[in-house]
Order: C-alpha cells, then sequence, then structure tokens
C-alpha cells in the first residue's frame, strides 16, 4: 500500500517516477524569523529507483564538494548525500536561482576533475576514511557535467 497523504519532507511529496536525472531543482525555500533565507537544492545524480551511486563514490564527492565549493561561494551551508545514492542536498543562505546555483555546481564539478586527492580522507578528519575513491568521484562528477544541458529539466 502506497500512502499518497501530504508529508512533513518536501523529497517525500515527490514523485520519484517522474523525474529524469541528471537535474538541479529547487527542492525548499525557508524564510527564518529574522528575515534570512535559506534553499535547498536537490542534486540528483542518477535516475530514482533505477539507478545510484556506490557508497566510496558518493562519501568522495561530498567530501570533495563541500571543501570545493566554499571556494567559489559563502553561501554553502551544507551539501549532504541523499540515502537513496542518488544524489545530494545542497543547502545555500539567500534566495538564489537554479541557474546560479547550476553555474556554483559546474565550477565545483570541474574543481573536482582537477582534484589529486579526496579532502579529509584520512582517520582523523573523517568516521570511516578509508571509504574514499577520487576515481570514482571524478568519473561521477564527468558524467554530470557532460549532461550539463539537462540539469535545469525535471521531468518530462
Amino acid at each position: 500500500m502506497t500512502d499518497t497523504s501530504k508529508m512533513n519532507v518536501e523529497s517525500f511529496n515527490l514523485d520519484h517516477r517522474t523525474v529524469i536525472a541528471p537535474y538541479i531543482r529547487l527542492a525548499d525555500r525557508k524564510a527564518l524569523p529574522h528575515g534570512d533565507v535559506i534553499s535547498k537544492f536537490d542534486i540528483r545524480f542518477t535516475q530514482p529507483n533505477v539507478a545510484h551511486l556506490d557508497m566510496p563514490v558518493i562519501h568522495s564527492l561530498e567530501h570533495l564538494f563541500a571543501e570545493k565549493s566554499r571556494n567559489h561561494s559563502d553561501s554553502v551551508i551544507d551539501f549532504s548525500p541523499m540515502g537513496c545514492q542518488t544524489g545530494f542536498y545542497l543547502v545555500l543562505s539567500g534566495d538564489l536561482s537554479v541557474e546560479s546555483v547550476a553555474e556554483l555546481v559546474a565550477v565545483t564539478l570541474a574543481d573536482v576533475l582537477d582534484a589529486s586527492a579526496v579532502p579529509a580522507a584520512n582517520e582523523i578528519q573523517c568516521g570511516w576514511g578509508a571509504n574514499h575513491t577520487l576515481v570514482g568521484a571524478q568519473d561521477a562528477a564527468r558524467v554530470f557535467l557532460a549532461q550539463r544541458a539537462e540539469w535545469l529539466t525535471v521531468s518530462a
């Protein structure tokens, strides 16, 4: 039985059968009590329920993107993997457009391709320092970047 009632988590209300990965979409925007705005973007690498990223790839992309994106934007709050292993959530301060976020993603993934190591991939700075693959992260970044023309189309 499928529960189709409105849920508290935005992504649980998204029909994952209708989206076409890869894409970048605004998942949520919140105005905070003092007027600040936080925007959460769904950065989908693989087609839900069809394909997924392996955990070492996700883990390495998380480290690389979290570190490298902050070289391009002071708005980055968090870059977190989805439990379904199909993508990430990028949380930013401000009322940002999907187009500007796509540019941030593109320049950051270009940095991933140029990286010579995964940052903080060691037992001192990471809870599972051995669970990384620079090559896998770069392969996933390369595939995502090659499909940039499709990023702003979420569904057919």
